[in-house]
């Protein structure tokens, strides 16, 4: 290689770095830009309508989901409500504040496909307190 051959060998592994898928995606922040949520933890957002959502193989359920309107740049997601009967908690035009489910990679947990967010309050009040009967409801 010669005397200042190390030199090449660094300038050449900064070089072929951008060809790493991950590193690219990282150094540009590509993440951050493509996330609904823009790169925060949670969001706040109107309820357009309830859906429910079927199961992966080899369950058979329908969970229940919600479509929510971000108020921070009008995109629309999807957003799984967790806990049992939990749904009639939440009514159209209702505000909530939505957090990542934690799946892997960012993707979808469990057997809820292209699911990647859920509801964690409900008019400014934490939905587990409601649905677990600690709290009602409150009038807007």
């Amino acid at each position: 290689m010669g005397l200042f051959g190390a030199q090449k060998k660094i300038k050449n592994a900064k070089k072929f770095r951008w060809k790493d898928r991950k590193y690219k995606v990282r150094t540009l922040k590509l993440y951050a830009k493509s996330d609904p949520l823009g790169g925060a933890n949670q969001a706040k957002g109107i309820v357009l309508q309830k859906v429910q959502k079927e199961a992966k193989q080899p369950n058979s359920a329908m969970r229940k989901c919600c479509k929510v309107q971000l108020t921070k740049n009008g995109k629309t997601v999807t957003a799984f409500i967790p806990g049992n009967l939990a749904q009639k908690f939440i009514d159209e035009h209702d505000e909530v504040i939505i957090e990542r489910i934690g799946g892997k990679q960012g993707r979808s947990k469990g057997d809820i496909p292209g699911v990647r967010y859920q509801v964690i309050k409900v008019n400014d009040q934490p939905l587990h307190r409601l649905w677990t009967g600690q709290i009602e409801k409150g009038r807007r």
